[in-house]
C-alpha cells in the first residue's frame, strides 16, 4: 500500500533516467507522495523540472545549492522508502562502499527506511565481478534489489541491463513498507490452462491464457497479501508472490492441495483438465501408424479436494461457460464454494486470453450478480473488495 505514504526517489545518471518520470507518476497514481533527488551526471538525462512538474516537488540536486542546510537528513528522515532507479554502475560503488560524496548516497546512508535498487547498465558492467561483489554487499545490508531485465540497451545493444518496467520497481517499494487491508493474509491462486500428455510430445489441452489468475494474484499481493501462485501459464513477478510452476492436473493438484493448508483464501482461477490419457505413451506416436486409441481417465478434481478439507480456507472457484450459466450455478452448489465466479466465454471480450472480462458472480444462497465487461485487472480489484467484505476485512485497493 502506498497510499500517503512518502518516497524519496533517487535518480543517476543513466539513459534510462528518463524512466524515473514514468516511476514518479506510477507511485502517485498509487497514492504516493514522492520528493525526488537527482545526482550531476543525471541532470544531464532528466531535466529537475520534469519531476518537479510531476511530484510537485523540487529535486534535491546537491548538498550546497538546497535551501535546507541539511538536506540529506531530512530526506531521510522524511522517508518512509527510498527508491532508486536507475542505479548506475558507479552508485552501486558508492553505496556499497558508503562514499557520500553526493545528495543521494548520503540520504541512504542517513535514513533507516527500506531502500529499493533498480540497477540499470550495459550487459558487461551488470556481470563484472565489482558490480556483482556490490550488488552482493547491498544485499547483506538489506537492501532491496530489482533487477534489470533483458531488452534493448543504449547504443543499439542488446542483453541484460535494461531497468526493470516502473509498474515492476513500484511494486517492489510497495512490498518493503508495511500496511495493506490483506498484511498476514496468506492466498493462494491457480491459474492457467493444464497439460495432459497423450505421448512425450502432444498433449491435451485448452485455450486458457491465465491472465485472469494473474491478475487476481497481483492485486492481493499489493494489498499486502503473500500470495501463492500455481500455475500451467506465464509466472508474475511480484516480491510478495511466490511461482509454483506446474504442467498437468495431477500437478496442480498436489502444489495447491499443499498450499491450501496454510491459506486464508483460495481462488481456482485455472482451467484444470477433467480427463487425461489413461497411457501416455513414452515417444511420438507416428502418422504411418495411423491415429490412435486414447483412452481417458478423470483428473483430480482440484477444487473439490480443497473443498473437502476439514480447516479449509476461503474458497473461491471459477467456471467457464459457454452460453447459459445454469450449469455454474449448479457446480456452486455441488462444490460447496463460498463464491463462485462464472463467465461465458463465447461473449466477445469474455474469453480465453483476453484482456478483458465480464463475469457474474454466484453466492452461497444462490442469488448472482452480474458484473459489466471491464479490464481483468478491474474484475481482480472488484473481486478481492467483494472477497474482503464476506471475510470482513477492511480497506480497498491502493
Amino acid at each position: 500500500m502506498l497510499a500517503g505514504r512518502r518516497v524519496v526517489l533517487g535518480v543517476t545518471g543513466g539513459v534510462a533516467a528518463y524512466k524515473a518520470a514514468y516511476l514518479a507518476r506510477r507511485l502517485i497514481e498509487r497514492g504516493a507522495v514522492v520528493r525526488p533527488v537527482m545526482t550531476e551526471s543525471a541532470l544531464e538525462f532528466l531535466g529537475a523540472h520534469t519531476l518537479a512538474a510531476i511530484t510537485g516537488n523540487r529535486p534535491v540536486t546537491g548538498m550546497f545549492n538546497a535551501a535546507d542546510v541539511s538536506p540529506h537528513t531530512t530526506l531521510a528522515r522524511w522517508a518512509d522508502a527510498v527508491a532508486i532507479a536507475p542505479a548506475t554502475a558507479a552508485t552501486l560503488a558508492r553505496l556499497a562502499n558508503g562514499l557520500s560524496d553526493d545528495a543521494l548516497v548520503a540520504t541512504v546512508l542517513a535514513t533507516t527506511a527500506p531502500v529499493v535498487i533498480a540497477p540499470a547498465m550495459h550487459t558487461e558492467m551488470w556481470q563484472h565481478p565489482a558490480t556483482i561483489s556490490n550488488i552482493e554487499q547491498l544485499t547483506s545490508f538489506g537492501y532491496h534489489i530489482v533487477e534489470p531485465a533483458s531488452g534493448a540497451l543504449a547504443g543499439g545493444d542488446t542483453g541484460v541491463g535494461r531497468l526493470a518496467e516502473p509498474e515492476r520497481i513500484a511494486d517492489a517499494v510497495a512490498a518493503v513498507l508495511p500496511g495493506g487491508p490483506m498484511t498476514g493474509v496468506e492466498v493462494l491462486v491457480t491459474a492457467g490452462g493444464t497439460r495432459e500428455a497423450i505421448d512425450s510430445v502432444r498433449y491435451l489441452g485448452n485455450h486458457s491464457s491465465g491472465k485472469m489468475g494473474n491478475a487476481i494474484a497481483i492485486a492481493a499481493a499489493r494489498r499486502g497479501a503473500k500470495v501463492t501462485l500455481v500455475t500451467a501459464g506465464p509466472t508474475v513477478d511480484h516480491p510478495r508472490v511466490e511461482n509454483v510452476e506446474v504442467e498437468s492436473a495431477a500437478e496442480m493438484a498436489d502444489a495447491a492441495w499443499n498450499a491450501a493448508e496454510r491459506a486464508d483464501v483460495a481462488v481456482m482461477a485455472a482451467a484444470v483438465a477433467d480427463f487425461r490419457p489413461a497411457r501416455p505413451i513414452e515417444g511420438k506416436l507416428r502418422r504411418q501408424e495411423g491415429p490412435p486409441s486414447v483412452d481417458l481417465e478423470p483428473t483430480p478434481d482440484v477444487l473439490g479436494g480443497i473443498a473437502a478439507m476439514e480447516h479449509r480456507p476461503f474458497l473461491v472457484g471459477f467456471a467457464a461457460e459457454v452460453g447459459s450459466l445454469d450449469e455454474a450455478v449448479a457446480k456452486a452448489r455441488r462444490k460447496g464454494v463460498d463464491l463462485l465466479v462464472a463467465n461465458d466465454i463465447s461473449s466477445p471480450g469474455s474469453g480465453f486470453g483476453t484482456d478483458t472480462n465480464q463475469v457474474t458472480l454466484i453466492l452461497p444462497d444462490g442469488a448472482t450478480e452480474a458484473w459489466n465487461l471491464m479490464p481483468k485487472a478491474d474484475v481482480a480489484e472488484r473481486l478481492w473488495d467483494r472477497i474482503s467484505e464476506m471475510c470482513k476485512w477492511e480497506g480497498t485497493s491502493p
